[in-house]
């Protein structure tokens, strides 16, 4: 037994010096540099850790639109992606991540996502000659004209109610339209979803471009659609009695 003990003791011993040269398991080695969340200004680690989860790992959209789509870029100016990005959207699932809104990121972090979106991402010519729809207007839709204008150029892929059709899924399902702004249905109307194979504004009927007075039209009626309770899953009639409502 004595013979066994000393190797034992003299492994023990060699063991426990290389421990004393090296970091123990799960920590950073000795000699890393330690960068404050703060300091990270590299776009690749700021995108990846705060974008990615919503609007895709490469940008082309995922639960949000993608970020990486030159049409978009073409009619969202840099105030508007430094703001939605500092601010969020009230009411969607958009979340604000400016500091000073209770996010994580500084203004410096804010303005290098902004700059990388639109370095890497953009295409000046995208539009052409194309005169694109305004991002926003302070000018309301008319949803009348806007039932209209859905049967035109919406219709033969959401279905003549709007509840879905043989090439795309319900565009006034309450719980989506409770998680999505004007601006947000405003935004799709005109750039599309690329990744989910809708076209932009110039392509629902060949040759036959959405106008802006048509766009403002078509998003005042989905949002006609959206319920005054989202989510909601009972009616006045069938809420329980005596539980929470």
């Amino acid at each position: 037994m004595m013979r066994l003990a000393i190797p034992l003791a003299a492994g023990l011993l060699v063991t426990m010096a290389c421990g004393s040269r090296h970091s123990a398991p799960g920590q950073p080695p000795a000699n890393s540099q330690l960068i404050a969340p703060i300091s990270i200004m590299d776009f690749s680690t700021l995108y990846a850790r705060n974008c990615a989860g919503c609007h895709g790992p490469d940008g082309k959209g995922g639960a949000a639109i993608g970020l990486a789509d030159p049409v978009y870029l073409a009619i969202a100016d840099d105030g508007t992606l430094r703001r939605v990005t500092a601010e969020g959207v009230s009411g969607t699932a958009m979340p604000a991540f400016a500091q000073h809104a209770g996010g994580m990121l500084t203004d410096t972090q804010i303005d290098a996502i902004v700059t990388g979106i639109r370095s890497r991402w953009a295409k000046p010519d995208v539009l052409r000659d194309a005169d694109a729809p305004p991002y926003a207007t302070q000018t309301p839709g008319d949803p009348k004209r806007g039932a209209a204008v859905y049967q035109t150029f919406c219709s033969s892929c959401h279905g003549a109610s709007g509840q879905g059709g043989p090439r795309a899924s319900s565009i006034v399902d309450g719980s989506y339209l409770g998680l999505v702004s004007n601006q947000g249905l405003r935004t799709t109307v005109i750039v599309g979803r690329p990744e989910l194979g809708a076209p932009d504004w110039r392509g629902d009927v060949p040759g036959k471009p959405l106008s802006p007075v048509d766009v403002s039209d078509v998003v005042a009626w989905l949002a006609a659609q959206r319920p005054q309770f989202p989510g909601q899953p009972y009616s006045s009639a069938l809420k329980p009695e005596g539980g929470v409502q």
